[in-house]
């Protein structure tokens, strides 16, 4: 679990790739904010959160399998893992800010992802 990486994940990358490509500009783990965002971008009070399926529990994902040894272990650490990210997601929206939740195995959809982002954060421009 030590070779696990927290930040510049392929799919963090691939997320700030198609961001940078739509001309938006953000900044990256603002320490500042609950829950350590992996993606901000300050203009649009807007911060991402790139999670991975299967440390995330993405429901009805066929990557948020449980392993097989240790289940208590495993369950428990989901569990924590889960209300550490609605608890922090809560904190931002009272802060005033925008949410997004991208899904590890949404990156596999380029387009579709692009889609996404691009509609959630013009609807956030005409808020």
């Amino acid at each position: 679990m030590s070779r696990i990486r927290s930040k510049d994940t392929k799919p963090e990358k691939v997320v700030r790739s198609l961001l940078h490509c739509n001309g938006y500009r953000f900044r990256l783990h603002r320490r500042d904010l609950p829950g350590n965002p992996d993606i901000v971008l300050p203009k649009y009070k807007t911060a991402i959160f790139v999670h991975g399926c299967f440390w995330h529990r993405h429901q009805n994902c066929k990557f948020a399998y449980t392993p097989k040894s240790r289940v208590e272990f495993w369950e428990r650490k989901f569990r924590e893992n889960i209300r550490r990210d609605e608890r922090a997601r809560k904190q931002l929206i009272e802060l005033g800010w925008h949410v997004i939740v991208v899904w590890e195995c949404e990156v596999m959809n380029i387009r579709a992802l692009e889609v996404r982002l691009n509609s959630e954060l013009v609807g956030k421009i005409m808020t």
